[in-house]
């Protein structure tokens, strides 16, 4: 296991509050666009990000009142136009990688949206487990607008778990950008916070969830994502299974001894 709470990154904004990584782009006069290094930077922190107990949930936030325009137009599409099939397929699998770690980095991820949040963008708030939107958050899965299809990255396997295939198609088919409070009406946004709050609340929502049962947590968030290929009886006899792992854990042990003491619980993540 690692520790990353002194984790450098390079291509991106990183700090840590509480056991809470707090990341966002840092290119806030483009509107925090994606580069190559930054996509693969992203990728490999979440992987890491998978045995990193210091950390206990992970903010991904918006900087200068925009979350992410996506992947750069000169540094990303232009070189695109000059590369080979396998060169291209190299990158389109890094891009889902990116989408992999986050949802398998064993921590719950929030990402808190302000402004501008398209393409890759809107993709890693997709991927992400809980998204707060700002009112003026405008979100857009664009990728039909530059003359590709729109199931980029998981796209047309994950947005319609989320809004439904309806509304999924319609905003993967005509790249049209998704307005804040429709977002929440649909499913998207959990919740619209205020954008002077925007940050605070995505804390405290993460810190809510640092306090907990870490592990569960984990569990939780490995069976959402596994269950989605299983039968309901394959999926109740694999949550059998993961609740009878965590019974096993000292956290358990700590809550039936709290409840017993009129106590809230203390938890420690095993």
């Amino acid at each position: 296991m690692r520790e990353m709470a002194n984790y450098k990154a390079t291509f991106f904004k990183w700090h840590v509050e509480g056991g809470i990584a707090i990341i966002s782009l840092d290119r806030p006069e483009r509107k925090n666009p994606l580069t190559f290094e930054s996509y693969a930077e992203l990728r490999d922190c979440f992987r890491d990000l998978t045995y990193a107990e210091d950390i206990k949930a992970v903010v991904f936030g918006s900087n200068g009142g925009n979350f992410c325009s996506g992947g750069d137009v000169h540094d990303i599409i232009g070189p695109l136009l000059k590369m080979d099939m396998k060169r291209l397929l190299d990158f389109t699998r890094m891009t889902g990688d990116l989408v992999k770690a986050i949802m398998h980095c064993g921590k719950p991820v929030i990402a808190a949206v302000d402004g501008v949040c398209v393409g890759a963008g809107a993709i890693i708030a997709m991927a992400s487990d809980l998204r707060l939107a700002a009112p003026e958050a405008r979100t857009a899965f664009l990728f039909t607008r530059v003359g590709l299809a729109g199931c980029d990255m998981g796209a047309c396997a994950i947005l319609p778990r989320i809004i439904g295939q309806g509304r999924a198609a319609e905003l993967l088919y005509t790249g049209r950008s998704m307005a804040a409070e429709e977002g929440e009406r649909w499913g998207f946004y959990n919740r619209i916070v205020p954008a002077a709050e925007l940050d605070a609340e995505a804390i405290k929502l993460a810190k809510r969830l640092a306090d907990g049962p870490t592990f569960g947590h984990m569990m939780t968030k490995t069976m959402l994502n596994q269950e989605w290929s299983m039968s309901i009886d394959q999926a109740i006899e694999a949550e059998a299974q993961a609740q009878a792992i965590c019974m096993q854990t000292k956290d358990f042990q700590r809550a039936f001894d709290a409840f017993v003491a009129h106590e809230k619980p203390v938890f420690g993540g095993n």
